[in-house]
């Protein structure tokens, strides 16, 4: 036994001696983030770890690595963590602790944006619902109720990574910590209250002895030594409060969200590389991309209101956990120009030249030698041609040219240099056997859901409810009942006519029913007005309201009092004589949630299962359930809902969502192409007006067996499940790529360890995304002046004859290729003019 304990004390002195040794200082000074006494240029990414499975972290983390990553950025969900007080969930999509150390294995470090509220367009901002019941709470100001709360959780995050040694200061990767979020934003609403709130967080957060800075984003105000650092689609003009802090940007937005009823937001890359390079070349060393990956919003996660399941954000990985090329490979190569600068930018301050209208030159030279410059045209209309150091260079309207030994161009953010790889959703049948829609029918089961109340803890209160202080947001669902006798000579009884029934709510749907049968719908983000006409019957008349949440509101001063569900007025109108009555004050009977939901149908698991013909569709709030069998390989798989109209659905008993294939996108606003040069903003850059805004719906692999699985819908408008079908995700086989001769050489062709420029020409390469795939065929090449775009690519008025036989010669047969863009190897067609090589190539 005393032997056991030596080795066990011996144990422990060595277990402290290696922490010791791999454990990192981490401080800052005005120009970086220091890592044992080294400055460090930092590239970061968000990944938020619920919006994806375990099984796929460690894929995602290893393609932000490849994709030139230092640090990965998440939020911590309190109301994940801690979905009822003191009862947590640190298991599967928050598995915390994995995550950061899947991070750390990849190699990278961790900014743990702690919070702990998070917005991040999740549900009530990350915030537990039950906090909203604390006696005497008020959220985000010197509320001691709240700052307890708040305390509390922060502490138990911290200890958590202390206790597994994750804190760069315990050898582990965490290097910095957020605490609250955007707060300036808002505090002035706050007032005073608000402002002694805030350097309460700030002494709470530092008293939890990390070892590693914290920082405030959107915190102009944030004391010493909280970092306040930036978050917008361009933070280049950002200056921090101190000038002993770094300039930091904690969220350049990649793309925007998606919501239901809204177009498609997506970012052209060469305006987020611009953004990235100018925050670079004006001396900022820490941005992170909002998001990396978007990834999807599981259960009912999404907040909102009126936020889309699908959280891609047009990010560099896709939802799916696919590259989106071009955006990836540009971004990338654009990490690998930085980092050749790394030496320069990080030893000095930048000198800055104007080398004319809108055009600027900041060059970072030590005296050691080292030299890098950014050359800026900020315009944008017109390229321009710059003479720098008595060499000239090319600048595209909006871009930047970077030049790692101030004379060669490693990069410009308007050049692309990587291919577009298509994806496309392949379609099958959910029932592939099937041969009729009869026999698909015969393959579903189904169970009615009660219209109105059907639950045993129903309870009545004169007036209209809130919705949240009501269910808590244990569900969507609130049904408001009422029922009415009317005599045979009331005026809502005119022959020839209806009444007319006014609903207003504050959102986010309302179905009503008259008498068990839906009379009208509507929805709305902050307001719903309905006027639906209606029969009624001489003697009893229930109307039934159900009120339906679509997330709740996540941002804003005071969002956790914006409220939801039928706040009225709730009247009934004769649509003859104008009389009316004002239901609002009367005895409303109640039920939180569905039976359904009660019932646990969402598992599949139940004897009320009904499988006889014919199978109800187009109905409102009716359950439906089969089985199927995993589509064939490994590609990533989604439900393609059309056919549907909203609801929620389980795979397995796992919540993929809310669908609602039946929002529908506004009609305006959206283009054939986006003109990057200029200021980007959320509704410049818009898709798929005029169509659902989102039909295909994200299924993890890991949640499909092989066979025997279990799909379950609660559909709450009224659709067809049989129209279901699934969608597996591919990288395509079509490449296109458009190098010109004033391209820079790709930038792997610096050489890393002595940072010289091996000089040769523009390069266009091409590589199949699939390790088998070769490149079978050349669809289209030309060296000249072609136009078009990927799949419309034609000749201009000058192309050399060869571009097609060289391409060809260079491609086919192998898995990639490069080839020279140069009058030396194809010829010049037309000299004068400047030229490109546009390729498109097929892999298989």
């Amino acid at each position: 036994m005393v032997r056991g304990r030596k080795i066990e004390i011996v144990s422990c002195l060595l277990l402290q001696i290696v922490v010791a040794a791999t454990a990192a200082n981490v401080t800052y000074d005005h120009r970086a983030l220091v890592i044992d006494g080294k400055r460090k240029i930092l590239i970061s990414g968000s990944i938020h770890y619920p919006r994806s499975t375990p099984e796929m972290w460690p894929d995602l983390i290893q393609k932000s690595k490849d994709g030139g990553l230092d640090v990965i950025e998440t939020y911590v969900f309190w109301n994940g963590h801690e979905p009822h007080k003191n009862k947590y969930n640190f298991e599967g999509r928050y598995d915390l602790v994995k995550f950061v150390k899947l991070v750390a294995k990849a190699g990278l470090y961790v900014h743990l944006r702690i919070g702990p509220y998070a917005c991040a367009e999740w549900n009530y901002g990350g915030f537990p619902v039950w906090l909203h019941f604390i006696p005497g709470i008020k959220f985000r100001t010197d509320n001691e109720p709240f700052k307890a709360e708040m305390q509390r959780f922060t502490a138990k995050i911290v200890d958590l990574m202390k206790q597994e040694k994750l804190y760069a200061s315990q050898g582990g990767p965490i290097i910095l910590s957020q605490i609250e979020n955007e707060y300036g934003n808002v505090d002035s609403s706050y007032g005073s209250a608000g402002k002694s709130y805030m350097k309460w967080s700030a002494s709470m957060a530092l008293s939890l002895d990390t070892g590693v800075p914290w920082n405030m984003c959107q915190q102009g105000d944030a004391p010493d030594p909280i970092i306040n650092t930036c978050n917008g689609f361009y933070c280049d003009q950002f200056t921090p409060n101190s000038n002993n802090k770094p300039k930091m940007w904690t969220e350049n937005w990649s793309g925007w969200f998606l919501g239901f009823g809204d177009p498609t937001p997506y970012r052209p890359v060469e305006d987020l590389a611009f953004a990235v390079a100018i925050f670079y070349q004006r001396s900022g060393t820490f941005q992170n991309y909002y998001m990396y990956h978007g990834g999807t919003n599981f259960e009912r996660t999404s907040g909102g209101p009126l936020i889309s399941t699908s959280y891609d954000y047009d990010a560099p990985i896709d939802e799916y956990g696919l590259v989106r090329q071009p955006k990836w490979g540009h971004l990338r190569d654009l990490h690998k120009a930085i980092k050749l600068c790394e030496d320069a930018l990080l030893a000095t301050d930048p000198t800055v030249t104007s080398l004319g209208s809108n055009l600027v030159a900041s060059v970072y030279k030590t005296s050691s030698g080292s030299c890098a410059a950014f050359l800026a045209n900020i315009g944008t209309e017109s390229d321009a041609t710059v003479t720098f150091n008595g060499n000239s260079y090319h600048l595209p309207a909006w871009s930047i040219s970077i030049l790692p030994d101030c004379k060669n161009v490693a990069f410009n953010t308007a050049k692309i240099n990587a291919a577009t790889e298509s994806t496309t959703f392949s379609s099958q049948s959910l029932k592939p056997n099937a041969d009729s829609s009869e026999e698909l029918g015969s393959q579903w089961s189904y169970i009615k859901e009660p219209i109105g109340i059907s639950k045993a803890d129903a309870f009545v209160k004169p007036g209209l409810l809130e919705q949240i202080n009501t269910t808590a947001d244990e569900s969507d669902y609130l049904w408001y009942s009422l029922r009415m006798d009317i005599k045979g000579d009331e005026t809502f009884l005119d022959e020839g006519s209806k009444a007319v029934l006014h609903v207003q709510s504050i959102g986010q749907v309302v179905y009503a029913f008259i008498n068990g049968k839906l009379a009208g719908s509507g929805n709305g983000k902050q307001k719903i007005s309905l006027d639906i006409p209606i029969n009624l019957v001489t003697g009893k008349n229930t109307i039934d309201l159900l009120s339906v949440t679509v997330g709740l509101a996540n941002y804003g001063a005071f969002f956790d009092l914006f409220g939801a569900g039928i706040t009225g007025p709730v009247t009934l109108k004769s649509a003859k004589s104008g009389s009316s009555i004002d239901l609002s004050s009367q005895q409303w009977t109640y039920q939180v949630g569905l039976k359904g939901e009660d019932t646990n149908l969402g598992s599949g698991d139940s004897s009320e299962w009904v499988s006889k013909s014919p199978l109800p569709t187009m109905q409102p709030l009716v359950w439906y359930k089969t089985t199927f069998d995993a589509p064939s390989g490994s590609d990533p798989v989604a439900i393609d809902f059309t056919g549907t109209g909203k609801g929620i659905a389980w795979v397995n008993g796992q919540s993929i969502g809310r669908y609602w294939p039946t929002s529908i996108a506004r009609n305006n606003g959206c283009t054939d192409s986006c003109n990057y040069r200029g200021s980007y903003s959320s509704n410049k850059c818009l898709k798929n007006c005029g169509k659902p805004s989102q039909t295909l719906y994200h299924v993890p692999r890991s949640w499909i067996k092989p066979s025997g699985n279990t799909l379950v819908l609660l559909e709450e408008m009224g659709g067809d499940p049989t129209k279901i079908s699934f969608a597996t995700k591919q990288t395509g086989s079509s490449l296109c790529l458009t190098v010109s001769q004033s391209h820079p050489a790709p930038v792997d062709s610096w050489a890393s360890d002595s940072k010289i420029l091996n000089r040769t020409s523009p390069v266009l390469s091409l590589k199949c995304p699939v390790s088998t795939h070769v490149i079978t065929s050349i669809n289209f090449a030309s060296f000249g002046t072609p136009t078009g775009t990927c799949g419309s690519f034609s000749h201009g008025r000058c192309n050399s004859p060869r571009s097609l036989s060289i391409v060809r010669k260079a491609c086919v047969g192998s898995r990639s290729c490069k080839v020279e863009v140069s009058t030396r190897v194809f010829g010049d067609p037309c000299r004068s003019l400047a030229k490109s090589l546009a390729v498109e190539a097929s892999c298989s």
